[in-house]
């Protein structure tokens, strides 16, 4: 099995995969710039138009700019330290010269990766069923919207349902969202909310993907508190943060 060395070098490899920047760039002590230029290897749920994005391992920004907001990106990196680069106020700085080009920071959130040294299977009461590609298809309801994509559902390979009797009351799935990386999703029916549900089904996944040598990645804002508690017991631990900046359009289509 991959240990946590393995693990961040691939996610590190992917991320510079998704901007077209080298992987040791994102262990600088500096803020770096770079051209946008995904790689055809990019994880698949990234929809052009992007203007910026910003990644951040802990140890300073990159981030990938088109012509456009060369200039204005470069400004702000070199503003603030890489941390407050996705705070407010900061970034009402970032977005009023942005609005002016027709652009907003649109997406943010943080990445979540496995600690070998904490990850293990946590039991509940309910019995946990592995589900395989074939199995899942007719679990693409509301319910399940978290844990799977049916806007992408040749992505989604692998899940781990919780069973009340015959009754689905939690499930996982995850997306092969590139190709050494699978994204974990999570849904619990309310009424079995609190219950231990979430941890069980997210590390059971983990471990499986593990297992089918692909690294398992779980993202949540952060103000989920509820997520993040779930990540963090599981024992997946933050790894990076990203900032998306896309059209005022786009945005605004989010919010109607």
């Amino acid at each position: 099995m991959m240990n946590n060395k393995d693990i961040l070098r691939i996610a590190m490899e992917q991320s510079a995969a998704d901007l077209g920047c080298k992987a040791e760039e994102f262990l600088s002590n500096k803020n770096i710039t770079v051209p946008f230029n995904p790689g055809a290897n990019a994880k698949k749920y990234y929809k052009l138009p992007i203007a910026c994005n910003f990644i951040s391992y802990g140890n300073n920004v990159v981030a990938a700019v088109t012509d456009e907001v060369s200039d204005i990106v470069s400004e702000y990196i070199s503003k603030f330290e890489f941390y407050h680069c996705f705070e407010t106020p900061n970034m009402h700085w970032l977005n009023e010269r942005l609005s002016a080009k027709g652009l907003a920071v649109c997406f943010m959130a943080e990445y979540y990766l496995p600690d070998i040294n904490r990850l293990t299977a946590i039991p509940c009461s309910y019995d946990l069923k592995v589900l395989e590609k074939g199995q899942f298809e007719n679990l693409y309801l509301p319910e399940w919207s978290n844990a799977l994509c049916s806007d992408r559902k040749h992505l989604d390979v692998l899940a781990v349902g919780a069973y009340d009797g015959g009754k689905l009351v939690g499930l996982a799935g995850c997306s092969a969202d590139a190709d050494k990386m699978w994204q974990i999703g999570v849904d619990v029916l309310p009424e079995y909310r609190r219950n231990g549900i979430a941890a069980a089904v997210t590390s059971r996944l983990a471990l499986e993907i593990l297992e089918r040598d692909k690294v398992p990645f779980y993202c949540t804002a952060w103000s989920n508190i509820r997520s993040v508690r779930n990540a963090v017991k599981c024992g997946l631990i933050p790894a990076w943060a990203e900032m998306t900046v896309k059209p005022v359009d786009t945005v605004k289509s989010m919010n109607v």
